[in-house]
């Protein structure tokens, strides 16, 4: 226990997970080269995890759910130490938003990811790799897994997606005219799909729009509800609810005040043809 090196949660995503790893082998009194066994690798292989020096991988993450009986705890924080760009909270979020029934979401400035196209998104990455903001592998890990939510929602039975989107999402240009033109197709086809619903707020709602900020509400397949926020910091995941339902009836609000779908596509065809 001498040379026992101390941990610093906040120091990284692997450093987290490399201290829940320390301390659930910790309650059940076992050593590095114990757990190693009981998981398949080497007593060193345990310790650069446990110390931050080594990511762990979906199958290590398996295998110490598997060993400890966590269900997939593990797995979704490994999952987050994959996905160093993204903000903490998402990559949780993402697992249950690929399980969804349904999916409402409230998005300002820009089109959501689960509408974009790959070059609307690889348009947006760039300009945080121009501001420094991430690096260009972090930027690429990000128009991956754009791909990748939307991928998850191709399924059976689909589930119902409602996107309403701030007037600002549609006039703001991102990229060149073809990733704007690109980018309104991928819109209308949305918009007829069965299975959706997509309306725009308009600026002349004013004082009457809900949120201020992006919001997302899922109903899983039980008819639980759970919803997501954004700070500039991290993101929130809310189970109980307590908060979501309010945020739900709000939602609902937003919706009444919003343009129709019919009008929301007028809007974005006329823009596609540049028209006001």
């Amino acid at each position: 226990m001498v040379n026992r090196k101390e941990l610093d949660p906040d120091k990284s995503p692997s450093a987290r997970f490399g201290q829940r790893l320390r301390r659930l082998r910790d309650e059940r009194g076992w050593t590095q080269e114990e757990l190693a066994e009981r998981m398949g690798c080497s007593g060193t292989h345990i310790s650069a995890v446990e110390t931050g020096r080594r990511s762990p991988t979906p199958r290590f993450a398996a295998n110490a759910d598997r060993v400890f009986g966590t269900g997939d705890q593990l797995q979704r924080q490994a999952q987050a130490v994959r996905y160093t760009a993204l903000l903490e909270g998402f990559p949780a979020y993402v697992t249950h938003e690929a399980r969804a029934a349904e999916v409402r979401l409230y998005e300002v400035g820009v089109i959501p990811g689960l509408l974009q196209t790959p070059e609307y998104a690889a348009a947006l990455e760039a300009d945080a790799v121009r501001r420094e903001a991430i690096t260009p592998e972090q930027a690429e890990e990000r128009v991956g897994l754009v791909a990748q939510r939307q991928a998850t929602l191709v399924r059976s039975p689909s589930p119902l997606i409602i996107a309403v989107l701030d007037e600002g999402c549609i006039r703001r240009p991102m990229g060149d005219p073809t990733i704007m033109d690109a980018q309104f197709e991928r819109l209308l086809k949305f918009a007829e799909q069965p299975n959706t619903v997509l309306q725009v707020a308009p600026f002349s709602m004013g004082a009457r729009r809900p949120f201020s900020l992006p919001v997302i509400v899922l109903t899983m397949p039980d008819r639980s509800l759970m919803s997501y926020a954004e700070s500039a910091q991290r993101g929130h995941l809310e189970r109980e609810s307590t908060f979501v339902l309010p945020i739900l009836t709000a939602y609902h609000q937003l919706q009444a005040e919003a343009m129709s779908q019919a009008a929301s596509v007028a809007m974005i065809s006329q823009l596609r043809k540049g028209t006001p």
